[in-house]
């Protein structure tokens, strides 16, 4: 009967890198024994119906990871990637006490699925290289991950150095705009907020834009860990710094321009006031995800 169930999982493999599971298969090939290899599941909610933008996303990693283990010559009967949906498999979610989705869990050769064969989904992210260390971790599987060739990219640089181009090319003849502080400023301060912002740490870990509670529906911008964030999370912070930012700009035109008295005092009560409620309201997430912070200003901790 093990021969079998290996017959049936290779050959489910050839046709497709993640195979589909129902109950009855999960509980047939994932579950009962005898079972000598591993198996990687998908547990998640993709029909439209459910819309769930972050299970979409997660299923892109997960099929770049399972084709790079299923197109890779190391690639064996001891480990295969399945997907249990909730609409054709909602006995499964029961039968786990799961609901939450997407969730990654490893089933080892043998033995019972511990704490650690369940993928921190919510503190690493879904890339597929994060899935691929995991992988390594409880099953001892290297897998290298080939992603395919995306020339977005590539395109998007050359129409930039084409615009660029063009602009210089038409402009060749007053090329002052060049040594403009000001413009060189602003890009500066862009490049400033996306990386204090934590736009390359989205970047490495894929985190889900936000996240939704399907018990009440609640959704939730800020991560409650220290640990992670969403992406939702980085554009909030984005906009809070550039307004503390325009605040200080606001100040320091106040305290150094020669115009009239009464213009000079609106422009530094309107900085003062962007400095000090959006100073308050940034240091009211930092004290929600940094629990136990005794600090708070003006507005409490946000979730």
């Amino acid at each position: 009967m093990l021969s079998e169930k290996v017959d049936q999982m290779m050959e489910w493999s050839s046709r497709r890198s993640v195979i589909r599971m129902n109950g009855d298969k999960f509980r047939r090939f994932v579950k009962a024994p005898p079972r000598n290899y591993s198996v990687i599941v998908m547990f998640t909610a993709l029909q439209p119906q459910r819309q769930c933008s972050v299970c979409r996303q997660a299923n892109e990693e997960y099929q770049v990871l399972a084709n790079s283990w299923r197109y890779s010559s190391a690639f064996s009967n001891k480990l295969f990637f399945t997907v249990v949906d909730y609409d054709e498999g909602a006995d499964v979610f029961q039968q786990l006490n799961m609901n939450s989705a997407p969730t990654f869990m490893h089933f080892p050769a043998k033995g019972k699925p511990k704490r650690a064969d369940t993928f921190d989904l919510q503190r690493i992210g879904f890339a597929s290289e994060q899935l691929a260390k995991w992988i390594a971790d409880r099953t001892d599987v290297q897998i290298r991950v080939f992603r395919p060739p995306n020339y977005s990219g590539t395109i998007a640089l050359a129409l930039l150095v084409s615009l660029v181009g063009g602009l210089l090319y038409l402009r060749r003849n007053n090329l002052e705009f060049i040594y403009n502080k000001t413009g060189w400023a602003m890009a500066a301060l862009c490049v400033v907020f996306a990386m204090t912002s934590g736009q390359m740490w989205n970047h490495i870990r894929g985190p889900p834009y936000a996240h939704k509670n399907p018990q009440n529906g609640q959704v939730s911008y800020i991560h409650g860990s220290s640990q992670a964030q969403f992406v939702a999370e980085s554009h909030i912070i984005l906009l809070l710094n550039a307004a503390i930012t325009m605040g200080m700009v606001l100040l320091n035109e106040a305290a150094t321009s020669k115009g009239d008295v009464g213009k000079r005092r609106i422009i530094c009560l309107v900085g003062l006031g962007l400095v000090v409620f959006f100073f308050s309201f940034l240091l009211s997430i930092f004290r929600s995800k940094y629990h136990g912070y005794p600090y708070s200003y003006l507005i409490p901790a946000v979730h």
